[in-house]
């Protein structure tokens, strides 16, 4: 394999095949507010990148109660739904649980370990991994979530970046900049809690140089994860109307698979590559029209690495 992959990785760690069972906890993000209602990032939908049976599991759980109630037992049936499907369809022994949608660490202390621990309980989960952004954590949310680390159990946190460059996190209304990003990654590692970097290839006016020197910062920060988007806009997102007015191009799938094989080529040789484009539901998803579907990315990218004699790592500067 030219590069290390997620499942790879997965099974060299639990001797077998791991499945995430991923939770929407109702959290938002400070761009769109407490109730989800404002626009957040450019590129972001109304589903803040939960699934459709995260939804369908959140509508169940009703209108009974406090909100504390309706959290738990929208969780709950997320979580027992997701263990279900994963028992029967694949006969999954080994369970990670992944807080996915919006930000994860949006919320009050108290909150989240509730929210935590809670959710902990339904199962006997190898890792609790968290999706939020690099304003979302202080240091006694970095505490909270090293708490949760023990000698059965790992925390990993996927923190949003997208982009190195503070003017493409302005122009899509990120809210924080590559400083911010650091910190929160500082505060996380001396907490000895895993991270991997969430980016987006091909933003507003990022070109390949672009793309290069945002890997190269990342790759000096030793991340354990990273996952790379290939830029897609859903419906209902403020980067639909610029794009309606000319002002963006959206890369095909031969120009986001350079940009794929350039980056991994800089990145540390023990990188987890988690992801290398998005899987944006097709009733959801706008553009591109014509990009590959994953199976075939992932052929393609293997196969165009092998064919160049490249691999994860071959231009990596361990003391830039």
């Amino acid at each position: 394999m030219p590069f290390l992959g997620y499942g790879r990785y997965l099974r060299n760690t639990y001797g077998e095949t791991v499945y995430r069972v991923a939770v929407d906890a109702g959290l938002s993000c400070p761009n769109r507010g407490p109730d989800r209602s404002r626009r957040g990032c450019t590129y972001c939908d109304e589903y803040g990148s939960r699934a459709p049976y995260q939804e369908r599991a959140r509508r169940r759980a009703g209108e009974a109660g406090d909100a504390e109630q309706r959290r738990r037992e929208s969780i709950r049936l997320q979580v027992e739904g997701g263990l279900a499907f994963l028992r029967s369809r694949y006969h999954a022994r080994i369970f990670l649980l992944y807080f996915q949608a919006f930000s994860g660490t949006y919320a009050p202390l108290e909150t989240l370990r509730r929210t935590y621990d809670f959710a902990l309980t339904l199962a006997p989960f190898r890792e609790l991994v968290v999706s939020t952004r690099p304003d979302c954590i202080d240091p006694e949310k970095a505490d909270l979530l090293a708490s949760y680390r023990s000698d059965r159990r790992e925390v990993w946190v996927e923190l949003g970046l997208q982009s190195a460059f503070d003017e493409t996190l302005e122009r899509i209304n990120r809210g924080h900049t590559f400083d911010d990003f650091a910190a929160a990654l500082r505060l996380l590692r001396d907490r000895k809690v895993k991270l991997a970097v969430h980016l987006i290839f091909g933003l507003p006016d990022e070109g390949m140089q672009a793309v290069l020197e945002t890997t190269r910062r990342v790759a000096a920060l030793r991340p354990e994860g990273i996952k790379i988007h290939n830029l897609h806009i859903p419906r209902g997102t403020a980067m639909l109307e610029e794009y309606g007015l000319g002002e963006i191009t959206v890369p095909s799938s031969r120009r986001h698979l350079e940009y794929v094989i350039r980056a991994l080529e800089l990145l540390p040789p023990d990188t987890v590559i988690m992801r290398v484009t998005c899987d944006t539901p097709k009733e959801r998803l706008v553009l591109p029209r014509r990009f590959w579907d994953k199976g075939r990315f992932y052929r393609e990218l293997r196969g165009e690495m092998r064919r160049r004699g490249t691999h994860q790592g071959r231009l990596w500067d361990p003391d830039p």
